[in-house]
C-alpha cells in the first residue's frame, strides 16, 4: 500500500513543487498527515458572513488540499471534520456541518475516483443523520478499491472515546479468556484503535494560529511533528501543504535518541 512513487512521478513532483532552492524530498515524505481544519467560523466573520459561510468554503480548501497530497505521493491525510464536542454547536450549525457532508461526498466522489483515493472514515459514525451515514458508506464502498491515498475522515470523533473504547475491547478480551494482561502492549493497544490499519501521524497541521491538540488522535500523534499556520482554513491550498512538508523535512526526528546517535546509525 505505501510503495513508492514512479520514476517519472518522482521527477514530476520534484519538478512541481519547488519553494526557491528548496524541494520536497520525495525519500522524506511523511506516510501519514492528520490536519486539524480550524478557523472557519473567523474566516467568515472576517467577511461580515454567517459561520455556515466559512465552513462552505472550507470545503474547497479540502478539495485543493487532497489533490495536492495526491500529487505529492502522501499516504494518508487525516482530516478533523467534525469532533463530538461539536455537536454541542447550535442546531442550526450542526445542521449545515451534516448536509455539507452529505452534499460534499456526492460531489467530491469524481475527485476520489480520478485520483485514485480510497475514502476511510473514523469516529461514533452511528451519531451522524441516517442520510449522512448512508452517502459516507456508498463512498467508502465505491473507492475501497483505491490504493494511490487514503482520506480518512475523523467525523464524530473524539481521541478520548477511541482509547476507552479500546481498552473496553481488551478488557472484554480478558474477561474471555482470550488475551492476558501479560500481553498488553503497545501493539496490541494500536491494534484496537479506529486506525489499526494505519501508521501512526508524522504530521500535525493546524490552521488558525490555534495551538492545541483539541482532542485530536492523542495516541496516534505521540511522535509527531507539529505545524501551525496562521491561515484560517478556508484560505489553506496546497502550496500550503508543500510549506509544511518542507519544514517537516528540515527538522531533525530522534525517537528519544540524541543527535549522535542519529548521526552514527547513517
Amino acid at each position: 500500500m505505501y510503495s513508492d512513487l514512479a520514476e517519472k512521478d518522482v521527477i514530476q513532483v520534484r519538478t512541481k513543487f519547488m519553494k526557491g532552492n528548496t524541494i520536497i524530498d520525495t525519500s522524506k515524505l511523511p506516510k501519514h498527515i492528520a490536519i486539524i481544519m480550524d478557523g472557519n467560523g473567523r474566516w467568515a466573520k472576517q467577511k461580515g458572513k454567517l459561520r455556515v459561510f466559512g465552513h462552505k468554503n472550507g470545503v474547497k480548501a479540502v478539495r485543493d488540499t487532497i489533490e495536492g497530497a495526491a500529487e505529492i505521493g502522501i499516504k494518508v491525510v487525516t482530516l478533523y471534520a467534525f469532533s463530538t464536542e461539536n455537536w454541542n454547536r447550535p442546531k442550526h450549525e450542526v445542521d449545515v456541518l451534516m448536509n455539507l457532508l452529505v452534499s460534499s461526498l456526492k460531489k467530491e466522489l469524481k475527485l476520489l475516483q480520478d485520483n485514485n483515493i480510497k475514502l476511510q472514515a473514523i469516529g461514533n459514525l452511528e451519531k451522524l443523520p441516517k442520510k449522512a451515514q448512508k452517502e459516507l458508506n456508498e463512498v467508502i464502498t465505491i473507492t475501497k478499491n483505491n490504493t494511490h491515498l487514503i482520506l480518512n475522515l475523523a467525523i464524530s470523533y473524539s481521541a478520548k472515546e477511541e482509547i476507552v473504547n479500546a481498552f473496553k475491547n481488551i478488557s472484554k478480551k480478558i474477561v474471555n479468556n482470550e488475551l492476558s494482561i501479560k500481553e498488553i502492549d503497545e501493539n496490541i493497544i494500536n491494534n484496537h484503535l479506529y486506525t489499526r490499519n494505519l501508521p501512526n501521524v508524522d504530521l500535525v497541521i493546524r490552521t488558525s494560529g490555534e495551538k492545541r491538540i483539541s482532542n485530536f488522535l492523542l495516541w496516534q500523534i505521540a511522535y509527531a511533528e507539529f505545524y501551525f499556520t496562521d491561515l484560517f482554513w478556508p484560505d489553506f491550498r496546497k502550496k500550503h501543504l508543500k510549506e509544511a512538508i518542507i519544514d517537516y523535512q528540515q527538522r531533525e526526528r530522534r525517537f528519544g535518541k540524541t543527535s549522535d546517535q542519529l548521526q552514527n546509525n547513517e
